[in-house]
This record gives C-alpha cells, structure tokens and sequence, in this order.
C-alpha cells in the first residue's frame, strides 16, 4: 500500500483518506475538477434518489465520520461494501485503485439518447505514489477509462439497443497523486505512470464487472 493512505470500505463507502494533501482531478459530484484534497469519498446512495435530495448527502456523511477536508465526493448505486481494490507498482511508483462497480444502466457514448440524472455506477479512484505533472492526470483518466470501455468490449456487454456497452450512464474517475516521487510528464499507457495506472484499474474493474456479471445471469 502507499505510505500515508488508508482505505476503509463498507456499507455506507469507500472513504480513502491521506496524512498530507493529495493532486486530485476529477469528475466527481461534489468539488469535482482540478483540487486539492485530503479524502476522497464514494457515498452508497439509493438507485431512485432524485439530484434535488443529493446535495446534502455527503456533507452530511463527512461531518458524522468526521473525515478531514478538503475533500471530494461521489454518489454510487452500487453496493460499496463490494468494492474491488487492486495495486500495481513499477520503477518507483505505486497505484492504488479502489472501483465499485454496477452495470444496470450500460451505455454506448454518443449513440445512447440523453437520459435523466442518476447516480454513479462505475466510480473508479486511482491513487499514486509519484509526481505527474496535471496533464499527466488527464491522460491517466484517459487511461482508466480506456480500460474500463475495453473490459466492457471483451465482456460483451450490451446496451438494451443492443449497441456494445462504453460504459454506464453516470460513470466518475478519480486520478489523485501524492507528489512524492520523480516528475512524471506523461499518464499514457506507454508511459510508467500510466501502465501502473492501467494495470491496477484493468484488475479492479475487471475482478468488479466479472463479479457483477455472475450476480446477474
């Protein structure tokens, strides 16, 4: 595991928390987008909860946990407690992924009709030990979601239209960094950081849509 990160999952979320501030970028409900964060929060929430109600969910969980801020905040349908966490390491860095994963509202981008607010389904939170620079954490959301797209590919998961599956309707990817380490320029798969970014999501996604598909016959 990475020095100064803990990881606790159970019914309520996936709560990954670190002694010093982490580089996070994002797509996440709440402060989503470049930041600074100590925690990194995938709240379990009910399929049918309305973005009206959604607001003060995390907050609130925050608060009763008392885990430090500044953080960042995701919503999942998906069963927390069954979580898929995976590590990879290569010539000095480390990366933790920690992925819930449900696969009931599949998609295909761009072909898939524009459909109403629902929670995250496939939320993917990757966490390294080294340096990128913040064009390197683009390219390592762009790696995870490479990932996640091919697995669902190979599975052969469809859209009710019968399309393949790219992902769900409300799918989040979180790349955070420690700092420590060398500067890493690039987050590609041909890169270091990105193949252990790659390599790490490719075995918790994959273990979590293998898990869901035996669930669901």
């Amino acid at each position: 595991m990475i020095d100064g990160i803990e990881t606790t999952v159970d019914r309520e979320a996936v709560v990954v928390t670190a002694r010093e501030p982490l580089a996070v970028l994002s797509s996440a409900f709440a402060r989503g987008g470049l930041a600074s964060a100590r925690a990194i929060v995938n709240l379990h929430v009910p399929k049918n909860l309305h973005q009206e109600d959604s607001a003060a969910l995390l907050p609130a969980f925050v608060d009763r946990r008392r885990i430090p801020g500044p953080w960042v905040g995701l919503l999942t349908a998906a069963w927390t407690e069954r979580a898929e966490v995976a590590e990879e390491c290569l010539n000095g860095l480390t990366a933790l992924a920690i992925v819930t994963v449900g696969l009931s509202n599949r998609v295909a981008a761009g072909l898939t009709p524009i459909g109403v607010w629902a929670p995250s389904t496939i939320n993917a939170i990757v966490v390294v030990e080294g340096a990128p620079d913040p064009a390197a954490l683009v390219n390592a959301v762009m790696t995870v979601t490479e990932v996640k797209t091919s697995l669902l590919a190979a599975a052969d998961l469809r859209c009710a239209d019968g399309h393949v599956a790219s992902g769900t309707s409300t799918d989040a990817t979180v790349v955070a960094a420690t700092g420590r380490g060398s500067r890493q320029r690039f987050g590609g798969p041909i890169s270091d950081l990105g193949w252990i970014v790659a390599r790490a999501a490719r075995a918790a996604l994959g273990a979590g849509i293998q898990r869901w598909i035996g669930e669901h016959p």
